[in-house]
């Protein structure tokens, strides 16, 4: 009975200062939250031109390369961690993570399986590390890590496939990998099998980095409009952020998928007009 009543007194002090904070955001004008224009913030969302993050002093670079860096770093040695710690403690009764990991190993699993039977243990691995960098690099923009940048704001870092060399770096690694496929598949001849889908890295690489800028660019746009800056920012960045993750990570990996297998396939020749001629002759003669 207690705990209920301060849970009700704790959610009406969230309420009021929500409230509080709303009033104040509609008496203090029009103008936008942030020191620079809207169109400014949107500009440097796309070309990174204006805050510029030092690297260790070495170089000026676009924020979202130190977000690529720091997901790096932590999948890696997350990596190290799980299969060297976590793994060999595995039960026959799965526990919380044991059950999540699994699922998520035989979702890609089973995905490679249904492409590319024949290599699925290389493409269920590529797709498992394709789509786990995706989606918790996507995630990464909601922890709101600050940095100072070259100009001396306070600046959160951005996903890092929000960055357009970061997502064609993606699109034409995947590329690269189902022309290795087509290449095992059928010899030198996989890669003609691939070129002819020449237009599959433009368009893979332009829709991860289109779908992830749109919801920078929403959230923006929230965030310099004063009478829209109290709440909800966190609601339109949450959802975005979340359904971005889930659908750039499924769409890529299966795509991949698809195209891996087709120019594995082997791909049987073609037999002239004269042997065609000559096996039907032998049929014929056989009847």
């Amino acid at each position: 009975m207690d705990q209920g009543k301060s849970n009700r007194k704790a959610m009406a002090v969230w309420l009021a200062l929500v409230v509080l904070l709303f009033i104040g955001a509609m008496l203090t004008g029009q103008e936008g939250v942030h020191g620079e224009s809207v169109q400014t913030a949107m500009r440097d969302a796309v070309l990174h031109d204006t805050n510029k993050v030092s690297l260790f002093g070495l170089m000026n670079v676009n924020p979202a390369f130190i977000s690529a860096i720091i997901m790096t770093a932590v999948l890696l040695i997350a990596a190290a961690l799980i299969r060297i710690f976590v793994i060999p403690g595995f039960t026959e009764v799965p526990g919380r993570f044991q059950l999540i990991l699994e699922t998520a190993v035989g979702y890609f699993t089973d995905l490679a399986k249904k492409h590319c039977p024949e290599k699925s243990n290389l493409l269920g691995g590529y797709i498992f590390a394709a789509g786990a960098y995706i989606f918790t690099s996507t995630l990464f923009e909601l922890l709101g890590v600050q940095v100072i940048s070259t100009e001396g704001a306070s600046i959160s870092l951005p996903a890092p496939i929000s960055d357009i060399n970061a997502a064609i770096a993606m699109g034409c690694m995947s590329y690269l990998f189902i022309m290795l496929g087509g290449v095992l598949g059928n010899g030198v001849k996989g890669v003609g099998y691939t070129l002819k889908e020449y237009s599959l890295p433009i368009s893979m690489s332009f829709r991860l980095f289109g779908a992830l800028l749109s919801g920078l660019l929403v959230t923006e746009l929230v965030y310099h409009t004063i009478y829209l800056s109290v709440v909800l920012p966190v609601v339109v960045a949450v959802m975005f952020t979340l359904l971005h993750a889930v659908i750039q990570a499924y769409v890529l990996t299966l795509l991949v998928s698809i195209y891996f297998g087709e120019v594995s396939e082997p791909h049987k020749k073609k037999k002239s007009k004269a042997v065609k001629d000559t096996e039907a002759a032998a049929e014929g003669r056989a009847a």
